[in-house]
């Protein structure tokens, strides 16, 4: 008889029951999903009939497009959404490019710009982000004279270019450290080696975590609406003061930021997919 026939063999691996398997199929999930979200639209509904709310949702679309003789024109939420995505956007090259220099400094041999590094990093950690909006609005703006739209930039890309950092070092730090003996090897210099060589190759692990990052910054901007900076949020509660459809403007606002995140989630997914492949 061969050795192989007297081989150990484990046991078997448990099966699903029926219920494990009907619980876990997809169709069940969407279905969990349906009921849940129809459970708390009809509780809101009801809630505010409760209240005496008066639904007033055929006067939305007025403030999103209108059509005058001019021709198409975009209505109010979307003209504060091109304020939310400029603003986010500047702030996030800013935030790059502080971010990028933040972590160059911790990656130096410099004892001094590593302090820095550090310093600037642990005070902006341990700061509300409000706080720090006030602290650019009301106390740095008078002085150096920026206004509240530049105050509201300034300290996004603060706030942001601290988690931008880290992005930027891990992606650095995950290239093999062959690479900088290499460059060394043939000559190249510091800066030639991180030019050439280093970031070149870390991008591919720095674009997924920086498109999640520019997703939760375009959220964290709603905060500059407390100064009264015209983006979404504000021209949101705006409408309200002047229509009192709180329910019907909050909805819009919240499904007009889900849109543009969920959009930018589809470019994130085909981004890691891409690297994935190759």
């Amino acid at each position: 008889m061969s050795p192989l026939d007297h081989s150990p063999r484990g046991a078997p691996l448990p099966q699903r029951s029926a219920v494990q398997r009907v619980f876990g199929s997809v169709a069940m999930s969407v279905a969990i999903y349906a009921a849940v979200m129809a459970a708390i639209i009809y509780g809101s509904y009801v809630g505010a009939q409760n209240m005496g709310y008066n639904w007033q949702w055929s006067r939305v679309p007025q403030f999103l497009w209108s059509f005058t003789d001019d021709g198409f024109q975009l209505g109010e939420i979307f003209v504060g959404l091109g304020v939310t995505l400029q603003l986010s956007a500047t702030a996030f090259a800013l935030a790059t490019v502080l971010g990028l220099l933040i972590a160059l400094l911790r990656l130096s041999d410099l004892v001094i710009g590593s302090a820095v590094a550090v310093a600037f990093l642990e005070f902006n950690r341990n700061i509300p982000l409000l706080v720090l909006l006030y602290l650019f609005y009301y106390v740095l703006g008078p002085i150096f004279g920026f206004d509240r739209y530049w105050a509201s930039v300034l300290t996004l890309a603060v706030f942001h270019s601290v988690l931008i950092s880290e992005i930027l070092r891990a992606g650095i730090n995950a290239v093999d450290k062959g690479q900088w003996e290499a460059a060394k090897s043939i000559g190249m210099t510091k800066g030639q080696t991180y030019r050439y060589i280093i970031l070149p190759q870390s991008v591919r692990f720095m674009l997924p975590p920086m498109f999640g990052e520019v997703v939760h910054l375009i959220k964290s901007s709603a905060i500059v609406s407390v100064i009264a900076v015209a983006e979404l949020t504000t021209i949101g509660r705006n409408i309200i003061s002047d229509t009192f459809m709180s329910f019907e403007i909050w909805f819009t606002v919240a499904l007009v930021y889900m849109a543009v995140t969920l959009a930018l989630s589809v470019v994130v997914s085909l981004v890691e997919r891409r690297y994935a492949q190759n």
